[in-house]
C-alpha cells in the first residue's frame, strides 16, 4: 500500500520550487518592456489566472468526485479521466564591468556538468523521493531572488534618481529601438511572465504526494494560494526594483546587470544553479513517468523495465544506488537532448519567452478550464460557461503573440550568432 506523506507545506515548497525559477530573472526586463502601466498589471493579471485555473485543476484530481472518487496520477491522467473518458473531443566572474566580450569563457562546459549532475538526480524513482531536493531548491529560490531585490534597491538607492518614468516602458528611437521591435519585445515579455508562472502542468503529481484527510483538494488549494501568493510578491517586488534602478536599460537577465559586490552576485548565481538542479527534476519526473509507461505499454516485461539494480556506494553511512536500465536508459537520453538544446540555442530571454507562450494556454488554462466544465457539468451558454470561455479565448490569443514575439527575436539572435556559442 501507498504511503501519502506531503502536506499543504511540503506541496507549497514543491510549487515554489517549480515556479520561482529562472523566469524570476527576467522580470524587470520585462517590466521595462510594458511600462509602469502594463508590466505590474501582467504580472497581477498571471497571477490570477494561473491561481484560478489551479484551483480548478485541483478538483480533478480525484474523478468523478474531487473528495470521493478515483485518483488521477498524473497530468495526462486528469486529462484522460475528465475528457476522453466523458467523450470531449480534444485538439490539440570575475571580469571588470567593461572588460573585453572576447575573454569570456565558453558556457558549453559548464552546460555539459550541469547535464551530468541531472542525469544522477534524475534516477530517483518518483517526485515524493525527492522532496528534500524540492525544498532545497525552494530555499536557494528565495536566496537568490532576496540577492537580486537587494542589489536592485541598492543600485536605485546608490542613483538618487528613478531611471524608469515611462508608463508604457522602452523608448521609440532609444538605442534604435524601432516601434515594431518595441511592440515584439512587449510581446516576447508576455511569454517571459507567462513562462515565469508555468505550475500547472505539475499540480496533479505534487497533488498525489499529499495525505488525506483532509482532502487533497482542499490542501492543494492552499498550497497554490502560498505558492503563488510567494511568488507574485517577489515578482513584483524584483520588477518593480530592477525598472528603478535600470529604467529602459534592465538585463534579460537582471543578475548580469551587477558586477560587484563578486562575492554576493557569485553567491546568488551558484543558488541559480542549485535552484535550477532541484527544479528541473520537478518539472522532468511527471516526464519521465509519462513515456516510461507509454513505452512500457507497448513493450512485453522484461527485464529491461522491472529488474532493479542496486550498487553499495562508498559513503561512510550506507547508501544503496537503485536504478532500472529503462529510467537509465531513457532519462539519460532525454537529458542529453535537452542539454543539447539548451547549447544550441544559449538565448535567455527569448528561449524563455517561447516556452511560456506555447505552453501557457494549453496547460493553464485550455485543459484546466475544459476539464472543469466536463467534470462539473457546467450547462452551454451559461454565465459560468461563457466567462471561461472567454477566458480561454484571450488566453490563446496572448499566448499567440508571445510565441510570435519570441520567435521573431529567435531568428533575428540566429542571424547574429553562431550555434554552441553560450558565453558567460
Amino acid at each position: 500500500m501507498v504511503c501519502f506523506t506531503g502536506t499543504v507545506w511540503t506541496a507549497a515548497a514543491h510549487a515554489v520550487a517549480a515556479v520561482i525559477g529562472s523566469g524570476v530573472l527576467a522580470v524587470p526586463w520585462s517590466v521595462a518592456q510594458m511600462g509602469w502601466l502594463f508590466g505590474p498589471l501582467a504580472l497581477f493579471t498571471f497571477a490570477v489566472v494561473t491561481y484560478y485555473t489551479a484551483r480548478m485543476l485541483a478538483d480533478c484530481y480525484r474523478t468523478p468526485d474531487p473528495v470521493h472518487g478515483s485518483r488521477n496520477y498524473t497530468y495526462s491522467d486528469a486529462v484522460r479521466a475528465c475528457l476522453v473518458l466523458s467523450k470531449e473531443r480534444i485538439v490539440f566572474h570575475q571580469k571588470e564591468p567593461n572588460a573585453d566580450c572576447k575573454a569570456k569563457v565558453s558556457g558549453n562546459l559548464f552546460m555539459l556538468i550541469y547535464g551530468g549532475v541531472e542525469i544522477l538526480l534524475s534516477q530517483f524513482p518518483s517526485l515524493e523521493k525527492i522532496t528534500i531536493l524540492s525544498v532545497v531548491a525552494a530555499t536557494m529560490s528565495f536566496g537568490y531572488s532576496f540577492i537580486a531585490l537587494y542589489l536592485c534597491i541598492e543600485k536605485f538607492a546608490s542613483h538618487h534618481d528613478l531611471k524608469a518614468s515611462n508608463l508604457t516602458g522602452v523608448d521609440v528611437g532609444k538605442n534604435d529601438i524601432s516601434q515594431s521591435t518595441k511592440v515584439w519585445q512587449s510581446f516576447q515579455a508576455l511569454g517571459n511572465i507567462a513562462f515565469a508562472y508555468t505550475f500547472a502542468n505539475i499540480l496533479i503529481e505534487i497533488q498525489d504526494t499529499l495525505k488525506s484527510p483532509p482532502a487533497e483538494n482542499k490542501t492543494m488549494k492552499r498550497a497554490t494560494l502560498y505558492g503563488i501568493g510567494v511568488t507574485t510578491a517577489f515578482y513584483l517586488s524584483i520588477g518593480v526594483m530592477g525598472y528603478m534602478a535600470f529604467g529602459n536599460d534592465a538585463p534579460g537577465n537582471v543578475l548580469t546587470g551587477f558586477h560587484e559586490p563578486f562575492w554576493l552576485v557569485d553567491l546568488a548565481n551558484f543558488a541559480v544553479i542549485i535552484h535550477l538542479s532541484g527544479s528541473f527534476q520537478v518539472f522532468a519526473q511527471p516526464i519521465f513517468t509519462v513515456y516510461e509507461k507509454w513505452i512500457a505499454s507497448r513493450w512485453p516485461p522484461t527485464s529491461f523495465f522491472l529488474h532493479v539494480y542496486t550498487i553499495k556506494l562508498p559513503f561512510p553511512r550506507p547508501c544503496l544506488f537503485q536504478f532500472t536500465l529503462c529510467k537509465l536508459l531513457l532519462r539519460t537520453l532525454f537529458i542529453i537532448l535537452t542539454t543539447t538544446i539548451a547549447m544550441m540555442l544559449p538565448f535567455f530571454n527569448a528561449v524563455l519567452g517561447f516556452l511560456g507562450a506555447i505552453s501557457f494556454w494549453p496547460l493553464t488554462v485550455y485543459f484546466p478550464v475544459t476539464m472543469h466544465l466536463s467534470h462539473s457539468k457546467v450547462k452551454r451558454r451559461s454565465r459560468e460557461w461563457m466567462m471561461l470561455q472567454s477566458l480561454s479565448m484571450v488566453s490563446l490569443l496572448v499566448s499567440a503573440i508571445a510565441t510570435v514575439g519570441s520567435i521573431i527575436d529567435i531568428v533575428h539572435r540566429l542571424e547574429h550568432t553562431k550555434l554552441f556559442s553560450a558565453k558567460l
